[in-house]
C-alpha cells in the first residue's frame, strides 16, 4: 500500500472528477522524532507514524509533495484518539502545509478514522508538508489525503483496504520474486538462531525482520534479557543472546551491536530488516511463498521457497497458510495438567481465553536538577494510586476479553498509560523531583498468543517428569513459570501488574516433532508459536530455549535439503543422522592451557 515514485514518498492519480492524492505518513522523507509503528498492521490496514515523546513534544516529521495541478484542495488525516474520554486527548497533532499550520487539531476521534484538518490553496508543484506534534504523548498519523472534492475517504476497513490498492493502482501480486533454500520469518532469537544454523550449512537463507534491529524481545527496542540454557547449541546461541542485565537496560544496545554484526556476518544469509511479510499461501497443505512489504516504502517481495520458518512469535505465517492452532488454556482434562498452587488452579476445569499477558518496559533516571512532568488525567483512571520510577516484567496486561494479536495496540496503550501515570504518581514525591524518563518503549512484548500445532504437543507433564524423547533436541532446566493477572480483590490495585506460578522441574526435552506443522507440509515453527499447551510454554517461552528450537530447525533444514524431503521425513527417515548432527553441535571450550 505504500509506493514511491522516483523520489517522492506517494502516489498520485486522476479520478474522475476530483485531483486526488493520497500520502502513507510513514513513507515521509524526514520522520523527525516520529517513529514508524508497523505492529497493527493486521489490525487497522496499515503502518503509521507514532509521536513518541514521552511527554515532550517531538521535532516535525517533513516531506515534499508534488501536485500535478494547482487549486484549492481539502485535507483529510486518518488518525485516532488513542485515550478518548471526558479529558484532552494526550495525542493532539497538526498539519503545516508549506509553513502555514491548518485550522483543525487532528487526534481527538475515537478510533481510527478520518478527520478534517482544513483546506490549502496550492499554487506551486513542489510543496512541505510537516506533521506538528503538540504534547510528545503518542499523537499517531497512518495517512493524508487531498482532494478537490467534498467526499471523505472510506473508513470502513474492507472498503478502506480497497480504496487504497485502487487509489495507488497496487498489482495483486509483487513485481519482485526471490528464491532461495529457507526462509525464516521473525528475527527474534529464534528466528536469527535458525538463519544462522541453516547458512552454516550451506543453505541460502531470506531472514525477514519488520524491525531495523534483531532480536525481538531481547533486542535494544524491548530491553529483555535473554534466559534459559544454551542445550546444544551454545556457539551459536552466544552470538545472539544478551548478558542478565536488568529489563529494560540501555546496557541491551551493546548487545543489539553483537546480535546484529554476527548475523550480518553470513554470506548466504539475506537479511530482509524492516520488512514485514502480510501473506502465505498454501496449496494443497503446502507453502508456496510468503509475500513481504517494506514497513515505510511500501515495497513488495514474494519469497519461495520449498522450506519456511515461522518465527514470528503470534505464528502468522502458520494462522496464512492454515495451520492448525491453538489459543488460551485447554481443559484440565484435556492433557491431565492437573496442579494447584496457592488455591490458583493451573488449568481450568472449562477451556477459556486467558493468555499470559503483553510488557512495555521503561525506566527514568536521576538527573542534577529538577524535572517537570505533564499532568496526565487520562493515565489515572489505569494507574489510579500505583507510584513508580520504573517498570519490569511484572508490568504485564492481560484479560480474557482481550485478544492478544487484534487486540494488541489497546493492550499496548493501556500500558502506556499504565507508564504515563505511575511516573506522574511518582514525580508527585519529593524525593523524585529530579526524575526524569529515559526510556519507554512502544513495542509491546508478548509473552503467548497463537501455538501452532506439531506432530507433538509438548505439556506440563513432560516438563514435571522430565520424559525423555528419540527426538529430543531441545533441553531446559528453567522452572515453569506461568503468569496471570492479579486479582482486584481492592479496586486501588492496578489490573497491569502480575502475578506467576512456578513449578521447579528436572531437566526436560522438546522434541523435533513439536517444532514443525501437523497439517502443513513445509513449514517449521520456533519460538513461542512452537507446539505446546498454554500451561507447558510456561518453562520453554524464554529466549535461550526459543533460540534452540531456532537451531534445531536450521538443521533439519539442511537435511530437508539434502535428501529433498519434508520435516516430517526428518522423524520417519532420517532421525539418526539427524540427531547425530545435533550432537556434533555441543560446544566446548578451549582450555586456558591450550589457547
Amino acid at each position: 500500500m505504500k509506493y514511491l515514485i522516483l523520489t517522492l514518498c506517494f502516489f498520485s492519480m486522476n479520478l474522475t472528477i476530483s485531483q486526488d492524492l493520497l500520502l502513507e505518513a510513514e513513507s515521509f522523507d524526514d520522520k523527525g522524532g516520529w517513529v514508524v509503528d508497523p505492529q497493527f498492521i493486521e489490525q487497522m490496514g496499515s503502518s503509521y507514524l507514532q509521536a513518541h515523546g514521552m511527554g515532550v513534544p517531538v521535532e516535525n516529521a517533513q516531506t515534499q509533495v508534488n501536485f500535478k495541478k494547482n487549486g484549492e484542495y481539502k485535507v483529510w488525516v486518518r488518525t485516532k484518539n488513542w485515550v478518548p474520554g471526558e479529558w484532552e486527548a494526550p495525542g493532539k497533532f497538526q498539519i503545516k502545509v508549506n509553513g502555514l499550520v491548518l485550522g483543525n487539531t487532528l487526534g481527538l476521534r475515537s478510533g481510527w478514522g478520518w478527520e478534517y484538518a482544513g483546506a490549502v490553496q496550492i499554487t506551486n508543484k513542489k510543496n512541505t508538508l510537516e506533521l506538528v506534534d503538540l504534547t510528545g504523548f503518542n499523537g499517531r498519523c497512518d495517512a493524508i489525503y487531498f482532494t478537490t472534492s467534498n467526499a471523505e475517504p472510506p473508513s470502513s476497513m474492507n472498503k478502506l483496504a480497497t480504496w487504497r490498492k485502487t487509489v495507488v493502482m497496487e498489482p495483486l501480486a509483487p513485481k519482485v520474486t526471490k528464491k532461495y533454500d529457507l526462509v525464516v520469518v521473525g528475527g527474534g532469537i529464534a528466528g536469527c538462531a535458525a538463519a544462522i544454523a541453516a547458512a552454516e550449512q550451506g543453505l541460502q537463507v531470506a531472514l525477514i525482520h519488520d524491525r531495523p534491529v534483531l532480536g525481538g524481545n531481547a533486542s535494544s527496542e524491548i530491553r529483555v534479557h535473554t534466559l534459559g540454557i544454551y542445550g546444544n547449541f551454545e556457539r551459536i546461541l552466544k552470538k545472539l543472546d544478551t548478558e542478565h542485565y536488568p529489563n529494560g537496560s540501555p546496557e541491551a544496545h551493546k548487545d543489539q551491536i553483537k546480535r546484529d554484526t554476527n548475523v550480518k556476518s553470513y554470506e548466504n544469509i539475506s537479511l530482509f530488516l524492516n520488512w514485514r511479510a502480510y501473506d502465505a499461501k498454501a496449496v494443497e497443505n503446502r507453502i508456496g511463498h510468503v509475500d513481504a512489504r517494506q514497513t515505510a516504502t511500501g515495497e513488495r517481495i514474494r519469497f519461495e521457497s520449498p522450506l519456511f520458518v515461522d518465527s514470528t512469535g503470534d505464528g502468522w505465517i502458520g494462522f496464512w497458510a492454515g495451520a492448525e492452532f491453538s489459543y488460551g488454556r485447554e481443559s484440565v482434562d484435556q492433557y491431565g495438567e492437573e496442579w494447584k498452587e496457592h488455591g490458583e488452579l493451573w488449568s481450568p476445569k472449562q477451556p477459556d481465553n486467558a493468555v499470559m499477558g503483553s510488557s512495555v518496559l521503561w525506566r527514568s533516571y536521576e538527573t542534577d536538577q529538577r524535572e517537570q512532568f505533564p499532568e496526565v488525567p487520562w493515565a489515572m483512571p489505569v494507574a489510579r494510586d500505583y507510584a513508580k520510577v520504573k517498570g519490569e516484567w511484572q508490568w504485564e496486561f492481560s484479560r480474557n476479553d482481550l485478544n492478544q494479536i487484534d487486540d494488541a495496540e489497546e493492550i499496548r496503550d493501556h500500558m502506556l498509560r499504565a507508564i504515563y501515570g505511575s511516573f506522574g504518581n511518582a514525580k508527585k514525591l519529593p524525593e523524585n523531583a529530579n526524575r526524569k524518563l529515559e526510556w519507554v518503549s512502544y513495542l509491546v512484548g508478548k509473552r503467548e498468543s497463537r501455538r501452532l500445532v506439531g506432530d507433538y504437543i509438548f505439556t506440563l507433564n513432560d516438563a514435571k517428569s522430565g520424559r525423555t524423547f528419540p527426538d529430543g533436541v531441545v533441553e531446559e532446566t528453567r522452572e515453569v513459570d506461568v503468569h496471570y493477572q492479579t486479582v482486584l480483590e481492592d479496586e486501588k490495585n492496578p489490573d497491569f501488574i502480575s502475578e506467576a506460578l512456578f513449578y521447579k522441574t528436572p531437566k526436560y526435552y522438546i522434541p523435533y516433532r513439536s517444532l514443525y506443522s501437523k497439517n502443513i507440509s513445509n513449514l517449521f515453527m520456533a519460538g513461542r508459536n512452537f507446539s505446546t499447551s498454554h500451561v507447558g510454554l510456561g518453562g520453554p517461552r524464554v529466549m535461550r530455549t526459543t533460540g534452540q528450537m531456532g537451531a534445531a530447525v536450521g538443521f533439519a533444514a539442511s537435511l530437508c535439503k539434502k535428501y529433498d524431503v519434508n520435516p516430517r521425513d526428518i522423524y520417519t527417515g532420517y532421525l539418526d543422522e539427524y540427531m547425530a548432527l545435533i550432537e556434533k553441535q555441543k560446544y566446548t571450550p578451549i582450555p586456558e592451557s591450550k589457547k
